[in-house]
C-alpha cells in the first residue's frame, strides 16, 4: 500500500494554516476590543493611567489604544505578522510588568500570568509566521 505524500503534506499544511488562523483570531480579539475601548473612551482611560502614575496619560492612552487596535488588526489579517507579533509580545509583557505585579492579589496574579501566556502565543506566531490564510502569504 502506498501513500501519496504530496497529498498528506498538503493536508498537513492546510490544517496547520487553519490552526494558525484560529490562533491569530483568538490572539487578536482581546487587542481589538481593548484598543477600540481605550480609543473610544480616552478620558476614562487617561484617568486610569494617570491614577497608575503613568506619564502624559492622555498621550499614553492614545498610543496604547493604537498599538492594541492596529496590532490586533495586523495579527487578525496576517499583515506584517512577525513584526506585529514581536511588537505585541513586548507590549504585553511590558503591560504585565507595569500593571499586574501586585501578586498578593490573586486577580493581579491571574492577569500577570494571562499576559505571560499571551506573550508566549505571540512568540510562537513570530516564529511560525502567519500561515497560508494571511495577507503576508498572498504577498509572497
Amino acid at each position: 500500500m502506498s501513500i501519496n505524500t504530496s497529498t498528506a503534506g498538503a493536508g498537513t499544511a492546510s490544517n496547520s494554516s487553519t490552526t494558525i488562523l484560529l490562533g491569530r483570531i483568538l490572539l487578536a480579539a482581546i487587542f481589538l476590543l481593548s484598543g477600540f475601548g481605550k480609543l473610544t473612551a480616552i478620558s476614562g482611560t487617561a484617568g486610569y493611567f494617570g491614577a497608575m502614575g503613568l506619564p502624559v496619560p492622555t498621550v499614553t492612552a492614545i498610543v496604547v489604544g493604537l498599538i492594541e487596535l492596529l496590532g490586533g488588526i495586523a495579527i487578525l489579517v496576517g499583515f506584517q505578522t512577525r513584526i506585529a507579533a514581536w511588537v505585541l509580545a513586548i507590549f504585553t509583557i511590558a503591560t504585565a510588568l507595569v500593571a499586574h505585579t501586585g501578586w498578593a492579589d490573586q486577580n493581579q496574579m491571574i492577569h500577570f500570568l494571562k499576559n505571560v501566556a499571551i506573550t508566549g502565543g505571540f512568540l510562537v506566531l513570530a516564529s511560525s509566521g502567519p500561515g497560508a490564510y494571511s495577507i503576508d502569504a498572498r504577498r509572497g
